[in-house]
């Protein structure tokens, strides 16, 4: 491809953007409340705002590198593939500055047949898979890739075992963005194969096939869209290298990484171990910063927990589980949420893929309130929330913090 026709490291325009990213995702009180100790008292109510929270620098650059894009190409079709970032705001913003975002149906690839030569196209943070990188190139587009770089360590990762010819078990969601375009990768190795897990339960019942064989009929239906083609349990689980969605618990993550070189150990010996197993240094530290954060937060007593972000946010997910082990727990996806004429909040339970409606949850003995939001949550979400939760209390912001 042309150097011209693919862009990844801006356009040098961050100045020309400033004053519409600012008007559309800073915050004054945010701002306020961090350099008072992530604290605020008001209305009666004391808010604690988690150390890490909101925009990462992957999410960030990715949003800039957009609004970047369509101040370079002012009357050129600009089209996103999918959503740049799981958060239902920014999107609708980019879309409201007309950047189309093409769907994908359900086990479907990208509608990219209305593309043309002369049109740009914005690849999203999560990356895309090897296939649809190709389709662009042989449309010959101009292609504006913000994938994340914590994302594309991570594919170094998985080339690297497919290329040393070991399968690539990723931690992740077989359905998600990210986790498709990794495990993709291993497809630029001749033989290169993938195995995706979501959590402990399917990683012992892989575990469980190494150590002991058996038959992998079973597997084969239980894992049947979270595999490469063609893949083989008895041949392909020889030697297995471990990667994981970016957005995934860390300490999951790392929990059965452990527990399949565990695996190894004893069905090859401890000392056969590096010839079958591999594993990874690639911890999103943004992930793990904000899921470190929450959980030194919740050492303080607190009433209630709100955590925003998108529903299809994988690392609002994350967070609002770790949350709702020690605390009750509201996973709203935005502001809007919070409805403070109806003293309600609509939320989504941890679990749950149905948005449901709790009344009267900010009760008298709610005194004390944890926030904390996804990597793709803008600060003036959090903003946001915050008025509304004073609202249902019958309170206003005080002037002075706004």
């Amino acid at each position: 491809m042309a150097e011209s026709t693919y862009f990844r490291k801006g356009f040098g325009l961050k100045q020309e953007i400033e004053g519409a990213l600012s008007s559309d995702y800073h915050s004054r009180l945010v701002d306020q409340i961090r350099s008072a100790g992530y604290r605020l008292e008001a209305g009666g109510l004391t808010f604690r705002l988690a150390k890490e929270f909101g925009f990462c620098y992957g999410v960030d650059r990715a949003v800039e590198y957009a609004y970047e894009t369509r101040e370079k190409f002012p009357q050129a079709r600009i089209f996103l593939v999918g959503e740049i970032i799981h958060n239902p705001h920014v999107n609708r913003r980019l879309e409201e500055k007309d950047i189309a975002i093409l769907g994908r149906p359900a086990g479907g690839e990208f509608g990219l047949s209305s593309i043309t030569p002369a049109d740009v196209v914005i690849l999203p943070a999560f990356g895309v898979t090897v296939r649809d990188f190709q389709r662009l190139r042989d449309i010959g587009c101009i292609l504006v890739d913000t994938t994340c770089g914590s994302v594309l360590n991570v594919w170094k990762r998985v080339e690297k075992y497919a290329k040393e010819g070991f399968t690539a078990l990723v931690h992740g969601k077989h359905f998600h963005e990210e986790t498709r375009a990794t495990a993709s990768q291993v497809t630029r190795f001749p033989g290169g194969k993938f195995l995706i897990v979501r959590e402990m339960t399917e990683t012992e019942a892989v575990c469980g096939f190494i150590e002991r064989g058996g038959d992998p009929s079973e597997l084969s239906r239980r894992f049947a869209h979270a595999v490469s083609e063609g893949f083989d349990f008895a041949r392909d689980l020889e030697r297995v290298g471990v990667a994981n969605q970016t957005t995934m618990l860390a300490g999951e993550s790392l929990a059965i990484a452990e527990r399949v070189r565990t695996a190894f150990a004893r069905r090859y010996g401890e000392d056969r171990v590096a010839e079958h197993f591999r594993s990874f240094d690639t911890i999103c530290s943004a992930t793990q910063e904000r899921q470190d954060a929450v959980l030194e937060l919740l050492k303080e007593p607190l009433d209630a927990m709100v955590v925003i972000g998108g529903y299809n946010s994988s690392n609002t997910m994350s967070l609002a589980r770790i949350c709702s082990q020690r605390v009750r727990t509201f996973h709203i996806e935005d502001a809007s949420g919070i409805d403070p004429e109806a003293e309600a909040i609509h939320h989504q339970p941890i679990g749950s893929k149905e948005e449901v409606v709790s009344q009267g949850w900010l009760s008298p003995d709610v005194r004390v309130i944890g926030l904390t939001a996804g990597a793709s949550t803008p600060n003036n979400k959090i903003g946001e929330a915050i008025v509304r939760i004073l609202r249902s209390r019958g309170q206003d912001v005080p002037p002075e913090l706004t």
